[in-house]
């Protein structure tokens, strides 16, 4: 296929396949699941290197945090998102190891917790915009907000608090996972868009209550490493234009042009679900990037082979 670096970015909702397949022996075997298909693109000679999201688990944490404050301290936001980088990393490292172990293939797997540098100046932190954590009365919202929380009313269903989701700078651990893919390791990093991050005056950095989005933070990733291929595996066979609608219509490519006027538009690719992995992939490109490919997870290889899946190029 021509390629050598590839970047799997891997949706955190990919390992939570319904409502009622929650449980982390059912995310194990989802991960299991997955990485059966990376392990066939390893074996094809693919230098992969793996990111994958984390929004449910991290709302899973904090709900236990919620749930047992009154025993035990709060976990903040920025910690979650370090527990939850290791536990995932963990089901896929385990399986993916045990996947090329059954094919006979000698390579590591190592993961990252990866830090994302992030501007503190970002426009996002003037208008926090991304749900997290659980729902809660307006008496407990009003608490909340005197403790420096902003907090909004989500559709008469209670009130929930927002964080900024502000654009990923630097990957602050980019030199281990350098060294670690020319050392042959297969590489799991910058997990759920990466725990975000500020500098101080000194240059010291520290946690912030943010989430970067995993699909930006995933083009950072192959931007850095000089990736070929940036393979978004998410809950779709291909990417819809007019998606729900009644001129809904699945494509199989999309031309680097067709793929901002599109996202441009603003009716085709819903905001938190498509248009942020379009803007990813845009800036993938922009950046030297040669194709992009959307598609689930099983469909890896026949999306890799042009049987499916959505291929975005210049």
């Amino acid at each position: 296929m021509g390629r050598e670096k590839v970047v799997i970015a891997i949706g955190g909702n990919s390992l939570i396949t319904d409502p009622a397949h929650q449980s982390l022996e059912d995310q194990y075997l989802a991960a299991a699941e997955t990485d059966h298909h990376i392990a066939e693109l390893v074996e094809q000679g693919l230098d992969v290197t793996i990111t994958h999201g984390n929004g449910p688990q991290v709302g899973f944490n904090l709900r236990r945090s919620e749930l047992s404050r009154h025993e035990l301290h709060e976990v903040p936001l920025d910690v979650c998102g370090a527990d939850t980088q290791g536990a995932i990393a963990y089901l896929l490292q385990q399986n993916l190891v045990n996947d090329l172990r059954a094919r006979g293939i000698d390579r590591g797997v190592a993961s990252v917790v990866t830090q994302v540098e992030v501007d503190p100046h970002d426009p996002a932190f003037d208008h926090p915009t991304k749900p997290i954590g659980s729902f809660m009365g307006e008496a407990e919202a009003a608490r909340r907000r005197e403790e420096g929380w902003d907090v909004f009313e989500d559709a008469n269903r209670g009130w929930r608090r927002v964080v900024p989701s502000p654009q990923p700078r630097r990957i602050v651990e980019i030199d281990a996972i350098r060294h670690l893919i020319a050392g042959g390791f297969v590489v799991i990093g910058v997990g759920g868009g990466g725990i975000p991050v500020v500098p101080d005056e000194e240059g010291n950095l520290r946690g912030i209550a943010a989430v970067i989005d995993k699909d930006l933070a995933g083009a950072l990733l192959a931007r850095e490493i000089g990736a070929d291929l940036f393979l978004i595996s998410t809950a779709v066979e291909k990417v819809a234009l007019g998606f729900g609608t009644p001129d809904e219509e699945w494509v199989d490519h999309l031309s680097l042009a067709d793929a901002k006027r599109y996202l441009a538009q603003g009716t085709h690719f819903a905001a938190g679900s498509m248009a942020p992995k379009i803007q990813a992939v845009i800036e993938f490109l922009e950046a030297g990037g040669i194709e992009a490919i959307i598609t689930e997870p099983r469909c890896l290889q026949a999306a890799l082979e042009g049987r499916t899946g959505t291929r975005i190029t210049h």
